[in-house]
């Protein structure tokens, strides 16, 4: 296991769930924030009673609710992303999609929408079918929203795997799959996170020579 050493840990931001209280598909992302904390990151999780509360975003609403404002503060400070939906239909849940909708309020950031972060994939789904097409639509979202997927994206096949509590769950390879994704968005914030400073460093020892020249040359 690849265990994060910095002064600075990165926060992996988990957004997934359903309505049901203690769904498969909460727990499951559960499972993959206890991956990125074992890979030495902060974690924050906004599960299915959390994104029930959020009102269908409306862009040309400007006046937004304080769990608006949680979410979108949130996600600014991520350092990487972990997503889970249930697949409904063939897609991901209207519930999860409102979530990233509101992300549309980080457009004009520095950093717009999830650039730069990594985020990890869960799909859940009641059969195989709507595992891989959901986990391909998911990936999109990602894509439109500038983020980098996670090379490993896990699928859950609720008809044959269970989550009897929050800590339990009868696969134990389902759980290291999930705890994979986890570690890989750690893993991924970290390394970004050290090119932005070198790459920070550098232009700014790049204009304190520049400075010291203009200097030299007017004396």
């Amino acid at each position: 296991m690849t265990r994060i050493h910095s002064s600075r840990r990165p926060l992996v931001v988990g957004i997934g769930g359903t309505t049901r209280p203690a769904s498969s598909t909460e727990r499951a992302l559960a499972f993959a924030l206890k991956g990125a904390q074992e890979a030495g990151a902060r974690v924050q999780l906004f599960g299915g009673a959390f994104l029930h509360t959020l009102p269908h975003y409306a862009p040309e609403t400007r006046e937004l609710t304080d769990e608006q404002h949680e979410l979108i503060e949130a996600v600014r400070a991520a350092d990487a992303l972990v997503i889970a939906t249930p697949g409904y239909h063939g897609g991901i849940s209207g519930l999860v999609k409102n979530a990233l909708d509101m992300l549309e309020e980080l457009r004009l950031d520095d950093r717009p929408y999830l650039d730069g972060r990594a985020v990890g994939s869960i799909v859940t789904a009641y059969g195989w079918q709507a595992a891989g097409t959901v986990l391909t639509s998911l990936r999109s979202i990602v894509h439109a929203l500038r983020g980098w997927p996670t090379p490993f994206g896990a699928t859950v096949n609720t008809l044959e795997t269970r989550f009897e509590t929050a800590d339990t769950c009868s696969d134990p390879k389902v759980v290291e799959q999930l705890r994979t994704v986890g570690r890989q968005a750690s893993s991924f914030a970290l390394a970004f996170g050290t090119q932005q400073s070198d790459a920070y460093h550098a232009v700014e020892q790049h204009h304190a020579v520049e400075q010291r020249e203009s200097v030299i040359a007017q004396s």
